[in-house]
């Protein structure tokens, strides 16, 4: 395997969007916000970046604050509606004004891209999920699916989430269900990011790892990223990214797990549109 320092994200150009305002602690800008402790990038069994110790011990200290304040004011976010998934999830995009926005952060997004070099289309989705103590193990998937999303293009400067069109002119991400008169687009999950937060201690037997396959049909990964508090896993999304959830015996596993985007006509020229995964 081979090393790379974190990467150092841009700051934004001048003239671009003024930051939302926030509703708690705000952060820093990302350059400012990440540890830039050494990011690891393995081969096997698929191309991957793992990292410890992305944020500073004070950054990282408000993302877990934040994460564990929306679970114990706002549990009623959380949804068990992920088919085949031991999981409850709370979509982001409603708490994207606090700390945990920096996941859905221009930022943020060109950062993830660069690591693989996806050309991505400013498109993301991202969720918090939690895992009560004997969670199911889940099986191996790419997430090389379909995702949709309203016109007009994110700009240059911005990230597009599913919820940024009014209530009226919403598309249905899994599908692009929408009224006759709203344009989309539709997309391709590109990358794939988890970050652990909010987690007791690990041991090793305690589950709840991220576990990497050669195969679909392997029972057996070959790798495992374990969810330490402020580490991550990445990897773009590819038709041989198959990962899947380590069931968790007694311990709860908290992440927030996000997407990045590209065109449609950009897998089908690299893999062919067999290779996208319906819902």
């Amino acid at each position: 395997m081979t090393g790379a320092a974190a990467p150092t994200p841009a700051r934004p150009e001048p003239g671009s969007p003024p930051r939302r305002a926030t509703t708690a602690t705000p952060l820093p800008e990302l350059a400012d916000a990440l540890a830039h402790r050494r990011w690891v990038r393995r081969e096997r069994p698929f191309p991957h970046v793992v990292a410890s110790n992305v944020f500073t011990p004070q950054c990282y200290a408000v993302l877990d604050a934040e994460f564990r304040r929306i679970e114990a004011e706002h549990p009623e976010t959380f949804h068990r509606n992920m088919a085949g998934y031991d999981a409850a999830g709370a979509l982001l995009d409603r708490y994207r004004d606090g700390p945990l926005g920096l996941f859905v952060s221009r930022p943020w997004h060109d950062l993830l891209a660069g690591l693989f070099g996806v050309p991505a289309t400013g498109d993301m989705t991202a969720s918090l999920h939690h895992h009560d103590p004997g969670g199911a193990s889940g099986w191996p998937h790419n997430d090389l699916n379909p995702g949709w999303f309203a016109d007009p293009p994110a700009g240059r400067h911005d990230v597009r989430l599913p919820t940024d069109a009014p209530a009226s002119a919403r598309v249905g991400y899994h599908h692009g269900d929408r009224p006759p008169d709203v344009g989309a687009r539709e997309t391709v999950r590109a990358v794939s990011a988890l970050f652990y937060l909010a987690n007791p201690e690990w041991e090793a037997g305690d589950g709840g790892e991220t576990a990497l396959y050669a195969h679909p049909g392997d029972r057996v990964p070959r790798a495992t990223v374990p969810p330490l508090p402020n580490s991550l896993v990445a990897f773009e999304c590819t038709p041989y990214s198959w990962h899947g959830f380590v069931g968790n015996r007694a311990k709860p596993r908290n992440c927030v797990v996000m997407w990045v985007h590209r065109d449609r006509a950009d897998v089908e020229r690299r893999w062919g549109a067999q290779s996208i995964v319906p819902w």
